[in-house]
This record gives structure tokens, sequence and C-alpha cells, in this order.
């Protein structure tokens, strides 16, 4: 499986490479399932897998991607893999590096698998091609082509010197800023605060050590305050646009074998996140840091 994963991703960077300049021409040709917008390099990059898997698969599988509903490459398939091809389209459609490929692998004998069901999970950076895998056969996690070892959690636990990213993409602005801009102007001066509209690139940056945390709150302030969803679906584009189980369900499993705390905004586990379900019932909140002590001073210090 883990062969399987690794040539999945390195047949959709060969394709992404080969399209050349026009994978910068950031077209949106559409809408994913989910609804969120679907650029020109997403189609490029669905395409490429789909066509690896059928070619490459050595038994039947079902397949979940960003942009299509299940599909599978053959009759009485016993894995389920979700797949987002491009974790991260506007910074690859910006040439930044800030863009993963996410695949995770769940047995399919269940009718409804969830985040806990994962037993595989593949991140790899677009641009770079480094990589980190886990398995049932692997104790932690694997990882190649990284400058340093890789997990390497950092020992922050204080907010105001913590390197951190948090999510704007379907998030109204102002609904956010009265969560945590206090965080943001404690720690910007003093430590670091990023955004790159990739939830598995920045939940990968704790496991190297490079951020303290990863916040994405959005889901828990809708279901807090229901009367906001007007305001989500504006920025959304008439859709909810939260965490998607694609986004997370690789990275959920490499995070936790690797020592990152990693729950929903209310500090629940993420298991129970049904992948096949992509409806706002289902869309999830984030909060992930290096520590328990770093995770348990973000939720108690956000304004919710």
């Amino acid at each position: 499986m883990k062969d399987l994963l690794i040539g999945a991703a390195n047949e959709i960077r060969g394709a992404l490479r080969a399209v050349g300049p026009a994978q910068l021409s950031r077209r949106v040709l559409g809408v994913s399932p989910g609804g969120d917008a679907q650029f020109d390099i997403d189609a490029v990059a669905e395409e490429a897998v789909w066509k690896y898997l059928l070619a490459h698969a050595p038994v039947p599988l079902a397949v979940l991607t960003e942009d299509h509903h299940r599909r599978d490459t053959g009759d009485d398939p016993r894995h389920l893999l979700v797949i987002d091809p491009i974790d991260g389209t506007r910074p690859a459609s910006a040439g930044l590096e800030m863009a993963m490929i996410s695949i995770a692998v769940a047995p399919l004998d269940t009718p409804d698998p969830t985040i806990g069901d994962v037993t595989h999970a593949l991140l790899m950076e677009l641009k770079s091609g480094a990589w980190m895998y886990t398995g049932p056969e692997t104790d932690g996690v694997e990882a190649g082509h990284h400058d340093a070892p890789v997990p390497s959690l950092s020992t922050t636990v204080d907010p105001r010197h913590m390197f951190w990213s948090l999510e704007f993409n379907g998030h109204p602005m102002h609904l956010m800023t009265e969560a945590y801009a206090h965080l943001v102007d404690a720690s910007a001066n003093t430590g670091g605060v990023f955004v790159f509209n990739s939830a598995c690139y920045s939940i990968s940056r704790i496991v190297t050590g490079q951020l303290d945390a990863y916040v994405d709150i959005g889901n828990r302030i809708l279901k807090d305050r229901p009367e906001t969803e007007a305001e989500f679906r504006r920025v959304g584009g008439g859709d909810v646009l939260h965490l998607f189980p694609y986004d997370i369900a690789a990275a959920v499993l490499l995070a936790r074998k690797a020592g990152v705390v990693i729950t929903d905004a209310y500090g629940a586990g993420l298991e129970d996140t049904a992948l096949l379900d992509l409806s706002p019932l289902n869309q999830r909140s984030c909060v992930a840091a290096s520590n328990e002590e770093l995770h348990t001073r973000l939720i108690d210090t956000i304004r919710w």
C-alpha cells in the first residue's frame, strides 16, 4: 500500500510539472461536490491520480477525491482511498510551496467508515516531493526527503511565542478577528502568524517542528452561533466551507502518530468524522498543537 500511495502522489507531481506555465493560469473551472472552487490544476491532478490507480491498483479500490464523489476501480472494493490531490490549490496556483497531496486509506468493511478507521496515511509536498507516511507496518511516522529528522515537535507552551497558522477561506473575517485577534496581536511580533490555505501543510509543519500550532475554528463558531450561517454562506459562495473529511483524513492519523495533540475546536477527537459525507453537518473545526499545554491554552484563550 505504501508503494501505491507514493506512486500515486508522484504521478500527480509529474502531471503538474508536465503542464508547465498553464498551472499558473488560475482559471476556476467550477465547484467541487462540497462547494469549493475547482481550479485548472485541480482537474489535472484529479485525472492523473484516477488514471494511475486504474492502471496500478493491485486490487479493486473505492476512491473519493475532492472533486469527485466515490468511484470504484473494480467490483467489490475492500479499501477506500480518500484523496485530496492538491490540498493548497491557491498556493500551488501561485507557484508557492504550501501545497500537499493527501491520501488516506480505510478498510471498506462498514457502510460508513470514519477517520478513526484510517489505517494508512501519506502526505507529500507538491513542490519538493518530501513525504511522511504511516501504516500498520510502521512504528510512528516514516519520512523522506526532509532536511531534518521527522517528527520533531516543538516545546513552546506560551501563545505569545508560538509560530502558528490559521484559516480564512470560507470564514467571515470579522467573526475570526473577534475570536482570536488578540492572539494574533500577542504573537505576530514575538512569534509568527501564517495563513497557508492548506490544512495538511499546516498540520505537517507541526510534525516537522516548523510550527507550534494550527487553528481552524469556523465550524465551532457556526455550531455555537447558528445565526452566523448566512455569513458563512455569503463568503462561501452559498456553501458552508469548513474542513471536509478529505482535508484532514491523512493528517489526523499522521499527527497523532507523531505525538501532535489534534482535536476539534471543542477539544473532542476527530475520529468520528465520516469519510464519505461532505455535508455541513460532517464538516469539522480543528485545533492542533505540539503539546498538551499549548493546545489547552489555545482553546481556553480563544473568545468563543
